[in-house]
């Protein structure tokens, strides 16, 4: 039985860099795998049930799937330095970075790595490495087309320049927002990294800031952010830019206007997908008649639901509901919805983004439980 904890990922993949770095910000202790370890092959994926990473082994024998599942188990665990504020106004923005920075910014993420043909010889080396870690060159291209062909496979747009230059566009507005708010703070609220750091640490390590076409526009256009990601990889919490900034989330429960800016660009970017995905769920969930207790697609742990047609805005639209980011949405829905009305209100107009607010206030009429990597109807219509 392990003395510790034990992370299987891999520095390529989006949500490991999630994990790896609470774990170090949290000061946990813990050593770190491959995918290719026979560990992990033999007896962690049998118990866990699923191929995917990151997976976490605590000492006692459990394992973990899923970068929200584990942060959730970890943090019952480790009090200090709170990933998930409880209080209205920063919880309720650490929830949607939650979603928004990791599901939303996802798809900026994924194309820039594909997309760019600069990226192609770096990606495919380091995802052999996964697996061949002291392979030869030959090896490792052999085994990264595999992951390569794998991967692009989920489909993608044409790669033109006029595509490219549209991604890159997106990516320095991002940057751009980002640097403001590294002028003034170490982390997006304040003194110590929350889930929001954490959940953006996936794209701009794993992706943007690794990749070779997105590093070299970080360290070209973005030296604050390029500096945030080497922080976030390290086990002190108080980077010596800030010296004399209190290890501690911001007082009162405020929102520095910068870190609004950067969630407003990404539900303006990415969060109209989440809120036809909450429709077009209820509407599927009441057409089936799934009830309290009920397995959605009891063979798949990432299911998709069929296409159906939603009402949104006086408009008709058809839809397919990924459950995996349903349910990272209803984290922020519920938290959200649970509060009295004058925080509601006090949320709202901190953020004073219609978007946003649209998908705050849809209601969760099914609330999903990831149960044994499935997902699970835990209540019907409140």
């Amino acid at each position: 039985m392990p003395s510790t904890y034990t992370l299987y990922g891999s520095y390529a993949s989006y949500y490991t860099a999630k994990v790896r770095s609470y774990l170090r910000k949290k000061g946990i202790s813990f050593v770190e795998r491959l995918p290719s370890d026979p560990v992990f092959r033999s007896e962690v994926r049998p118990t866990s049930g699923t191929h995917r990473i990151p997976q976490l082994t605590t000492p006692e024998g459990l394992v973990v799937q899923d970068s929200i599942a584990i942060v959730d188990f970890l943090e019952a665990r480790f009090q200090a330095l709170p990933a998930l504020p409880r209080t209205p106004k920063q919880g309720v923005f650490v929830r949607l970075m939650e979603l928004l920075a990791s599901e939303g910014l996802v798809t900026l993420a994924w194309k820039h790595r594909w997309l760019f043909n600069e990226n192609q010889p770096f990606i495919t080396l380091d995802f052999g490495r996964s697996f061949r870690p002291q392979g030869s060159d030959e090896e490792l291209r052999k085994y990264g087309q595999l992951i390569t062909d794998r991967m692009t496979s989920y489909g993608l747009p044409e790669s033109t320049a006029e595509v490219r230059a549209e991604l890159d566009a997106q990516y320095l507005a991002l940057l751009a927002l980002f640097e403001a708010h590294l002028e003034a703070h170490p982390y997006l609220l304040g003194g110590q990294p929350p889930q929001a750091d954490y959940s953006i640490m996936c794209a701009m390590h794993a992706h943007l800031g690794r990749d070779p076409a997105g590093l070299r526009c970080m360290q070209d256009h973005a030296p604050r952010t390029f500096r945030w990601v080497e922080n976030m990889l390290l086990p002190e919490v108080q980077a010596p830019e800030f010296f004399d900034v209190e290890i501690a989330l911001l007082e009162n429960d405020a929102l520095p206007e910068t870190a609004i800016k950067i969630l407003e660009f990404l539900a303006l970017n990415f969060a109209g997908p989440f809120v036809l995905g909450a429709k077009a769920f209820k509407a599927t969930i009441q057409a089936k008649g799934l009830r309290e207790g009920s397995v959605i697609a009891p063979d798949e742990d990432q299911p998709m639901l069929e296409a159906v047609q939603i009402e949104d805005r006086g408009q008709d639209v058809v839809h397919r509901t990924s459950v995996y980011a349903e349910w990272v949405s209803q984290r922020s829905r519920i938290f959200f919805q649970q509060l009295d009305e004058q925080e509601q209100s006090r949320v709202l107009a901190a953020l004073s983004c219609d978007t946003l607010a649209r998908l705050l206030s849809e209601p969760v009429t099914h609330a999903l439980e990831r149960v044994d990597q499935r997902f699970v109807i835990r209540s019907g219509p409140s």
